[in-house]
């Protein structure tokens, strides 16, 4: 689903040059829950945006699903992300102005989905995240859990093939970090869509079928993990 070649990012200024990624070879499996564990500093959130199409590499490539996403133009990778991927957030990305429900079928009506057809979607997929009683609620009226399993449903309503996830719990706190790793394992179950998880946090390997350790830009360690 996932492949890299040699994939490197490089931040330069005037004074200094910063080697973010350095040759990482990485490959990730349809239906996999992977997380992507390191240090602040470490590499992995510029993996995450370099995987996504968010950052292009300073070198090498991304192959998802067979298509080399860095060979297209800037708007054919935006256009493949918006049909292919679903962004979960630390601080959930919710538009404040608009009520759960909306806030959930805005990719939809983004992608030219009519309505009806994207109000039915969301709302039954507010239900599955268990906040049908929360769909007209707006962000600030939320708990941290409830806004993130908000952020779950909006990611997925558009039926993604791969779902980032950026430190996920970090803003939660322990009880309801699990709740949510739990409801993003049995949505990867029921989906069969691939999972990829930045964190810091070595408890949510628990959650994953396979580890990919970093430390300065580089892959140090891979494993596969039993799940909870």
């Amino acid at each position: 689903m996932i492949i890299t070649e040699n994939l490197c990012k490089i931040y330069k200024t005037k004074e200094f040059e910063v080697s973010a990624l350095k040759d990482v070879n990485i490959n990730i499996e349809k239906g996999k829950i992977i997380s992507i564990l390191g240090p602040s500093g470490s590499g992995k959130s510029t993996l995450l945006n370099c995987l996504s199409g968010i950052d292009r590499p300073t070198a090498g490539k991304v192959i998802i699903d067979g298509t080399d996403i860095y060979s297209m133009k800037d708007d054919g990778i935006t256009k493949f992300r918006a049909k292919n991927m679903g962004f979960i957030f630390q601080s959930y990305n919710l538009i404040p102005v608009l009520s759960v429900i909306e806030n959930v079928e805005l990719p939809l009506l983004v992608l030219g989905e009519n309505e009806s057809s994207a109000r039915k979607k969301s709302l039954e997929l507010i239900e599955k995240v268990g906040l049908s009683k929360r769909a007209k609620y707006f962000p600030n009226q939320l708990s941290g859990g409830e806004a993130q399993r908000v952020s779950i449903a909006r990611a997925l309503v558009a039926s993604p093939k791969i779902v980032w996830a950026d430190e996920p719990t970090g803003a939660l706190d322990t009880k309801t970090g699990k709740e949510i790793m739990s409801l993003i394992t049995d949505l990867n179950r029921e989906n069969d869509q691939t999972f990829v998880i930045v964190t810091h946090d070595q408890r949510i390997t628990a959650y994953s079928d396979e580890i990919f350790e970093m430390d300065s830009g580089e892959i140090i360690k891979m494993y596969k993990s039993e799940k909870m």
